[in-house]
């Protein structure tokens, strides 16, 4: 699949109208759905520049831009049978990336709202101030996702539901199929693994601490 990038800089005379473009998508997105291969590839590079110019609305960041439109043309290369009709091909489109560009924004957050979660939590109630609100912040966020990557994969699941999410146990336990004491466990652990991992490879972080 070439670079969107690529491709939106090569783009000639570009179709700006949006009712221009379903024009010529339409007849693409019929025989695609029909199982016609060539008019599906033919749909992709058609969409490419489009997509991407899209996404750098929502992100600002040619990188990200293309990150989030090559997701969107993932999504139309395997799930284009989900786009039913009722509404123009590229109001759809265009709904699919901004989720896209949403989901993004999130998992970037993500990362620095793990630091926090797991920064505001210290193990005994009785504990002096934290020591990580001593260490600047994108360097916790690091440090911190690099180790919530190595948890479990269940563990690392309910911390993310639980703590990033903000789903209690019992909604997490019936989204999972779980039990929700199992959740608490499994969400208890993951709490104790990752502040004594970083405690661990980063034995500074004790200063100030109650011994």
């Amino acid at each position: 699949m070439p670079s969107v990038s690529d491709t939106a800089r090569r783009s000639g005379a570009r179709l700006s109208h949006t009712s221009q473009l379903d024009d010529v998508l339409g007849p693409l997105v019929r025989r695609a759905q029909a199982g016609e291969a060539a008019a599906r590839d033919e749909l992709l590079r058609c969409c490419h520049a489009t997509v991407y110019r899209w996404a750098m609305v929502h992100t600002g960041d040619a990188d990200d831009a293309e990150d989030v439109a090559q997701e969107v043309l993932v999504t139309l290369y395997r799930s284009l049978d989900h786009y039913a009709g009722r509404s123009r091909f590229t109001t759809w489109l265009y709904q699919v990336t901004r989720n896209a560009a949403l989901g993004l924004r999130r998992r970037i957050a993500s990362r620095l709202r793990v630091a926090r979660a797991v920064a505001a939590r210290p193990p005994e109630p009785s504990a002096a101030r934290d020591p990580l609100e001593r260490v600047h912040e994108s360097q916790v966020a690091q440090v911190v996702m690099t180790l919530f990557r190595e948890l479990p994969r269940r563990q690392r699941e309910i911390f993310y539901l639980a703590d990033l999410e903000g789903f209690a146990p019992v909604e997490i336990a019936e989204r999972l199929g779980m039990n929700p004491v199992t959740v608490r466990a499994h969400l208890l652990r993951a709490r104790r693994a990752l502040r004594a991992r970083l405690l661990e490879r980063h034995p500074e972080l004790t200063e100030g601490r109650t011994p």
